[in-house]
């Protein structure tokens, strides 16, 4: 079984890029705190690469922005290549599968996010058919008391 759970900060915004064949790719490192500290009493951190995908990467590189908190679930992966000093390189990154973006709204100009679902994984769109009020990047029980608007579409059973 190969499965990641990472909960860290973005050391700067995601780039994204875009394959030969139009294919979208975010890249982005997550700053990891080590559950304890060290000789001197310092919390260290460890440092992911994280790759998404699609339309992940596409939600990723607009909402994700540096020292936003993420929770990232995924693969480990290990690739290889030739430097330009012919040198074997290898590579160790975590390929995203879901994405969860954690925190409070930043207020670096990421526009305004009401209506868009940043659950888990790459179907994540904005969907018309939300409250208004719903506050994605906010306290998730702020409207404890008033009515839900569900559609059925939105169950999973």
């Amino acid at each position: 079984m190969n499965k990641v759970i990472l909960i860290g900060n973005l050391t700067k915004d995601p780039e994204l890029r875009y394959t030969p064949n139009g294919v979208a790719v975010a890249t982005f490192t997550v700053a990891v705190n080590r559950p304890r500290t060290n000789q001197a009493g310092e919390r260290e951190a460890d440092f992911i690469n994280i790759v998404a995908w699609q339309k992940l990467a596409d939600l990723c590189a607009t909402y994700l922005r540096k020292g936003r908190q993420a929770a990232i679930e995924g693969r480990i992966q290990t690739r290889s290549y030739d430097n330009k000093e012919g040198k074997r390189v290898y590579v160790t990154e975590v390929v995203a599968e879901n994405v969860q973006f954690l925190g409070g709204r930043s207020n670096d100009g990421g526009g305004d996010n009401a209506g868009f679902d940043p659950g888990f994984g790459g179907g994540n769109k904005p969907s018309g058919q939300r409250n208004n009020d719903f506050d994605p990047f906010g306290d998730p029980f702020a409207s404890a008391g008033k009515p839900i608007n569900i559609s059925d579409d939105d169950l999973p059973f």
